[in-house]
């Protein structure tokens, strides 16, 4: 049952799915909401228990007035376990800016990550792309959402992994629904973080996902993030960037697998 609750300074949409003595939380990608997971939760909910939520600004959570920083939606997620009673290590697993979250907050709070899941994660904006990033964010609030979904499927949601027209259409549809200025705002995020330096301070046991179709993060720009965290490994998915919405029984048993792996 989806619920909402006011924590660490904001309203944030969630949901507690499943039983089990582990818990894992789940976090969406840039333009996504926790309806992202609906076709990977069912597999990840069998044994253990499931938080998934709307990051600040997107979905039904509050919309952002300001530039957001990684820290702050990470220790979005510390305020929201601390408001559920969980206390203990938790596996997290984020898509795209959602991996970056993810990867932030095993940085942050290392003692209650106890593994970590980043697909395609986001973690920073190369220099020779500021520029480009902070013109795209105020084109998408002038224009608005439908304006520059074509260009933006067109690298996220290529044709080649359109495998289900029906949850092509939903994704599309919620995906347009955002709101321009939140999402803005999380490209001006993007592009003041640079967690490069960070990923050998990554302690817990890390699994990395990359979508070979998947034209923003491919292989090649994942796969030395895995090589940098000291105890990561690298996988390809035959899938894209929004892998959990376009390929979710392969990202539930890469997932699954890795979670069991490390007794969760």
């Amino acid at each position: 049952m989806k619920q909402w609750i006011e924590v660490n300074g904001t309203a944030l949409r969630y949901e507690v799915s499943g039983t089990g003595p582990s818990t894992l939380v789940l976090v969406h990608e840039m333009g996504g909401t926790l309806d992202s997971w609906d076709h990977v939760l069912p597999a990840l909910s069998a044994t253990r228990r499931v938080l998934r939520y709307d990051t600040r600004g997107a979905g039904q959570s509050e919309k952002l007035a300001a530039t957001p920083t990684m820290a702050l939606m990470a220790d979005d997620i510390a305020a929201l376990l601390d408001s559920q009673g969980i206390t203990g290590p938790v596996a997290i697993a984020g898509c795209a800016v959602g991996g970056g979250i993810a990867m932030t907050f095993a940085l942050r709070h290392p003692a209650r990550t106890a593994a970590l899941i980043a697909m395609g994660p986001a973690t920073g904006v190369a220099p020779e792309r500021r520029a480009a990033t902070l013109a795209r964010a105020e084109a998408t609030i002038k224009a608005g959402m439908a304006a520059v979904v074509e260009e933006s499927f067109a690298s996220s949601y290529p044709p080649e992994v359109r495998h289900n027209a029906e949850h092509f259409r939903q994704f599309r549809a919620r995906w347009i629904a955002n709101d321009p200025h939140s999402y803005a705002c999380i490209y001006r995020m993007l592009v003041e973080t640079d967690l490069a330096p960070s990923y050998g301070r990554i302690a817990c046991p890390a699994l990395l996902l990359a979508g070979i179709h998947d034209k923003l993060r491919p292989p090649a720009l994942v796969e030395p993030i895995a090589q940098a965290i000291p105890d990561a490994r690298f996988q390809a998915l035959d899938s894209g960037h929004f892998m959990a919405v376009q390929t979710p029984g392969l990202v539930a048993e890469a997932i699954g697998r890795f979670l069991s792996e490390q007794g969760i």
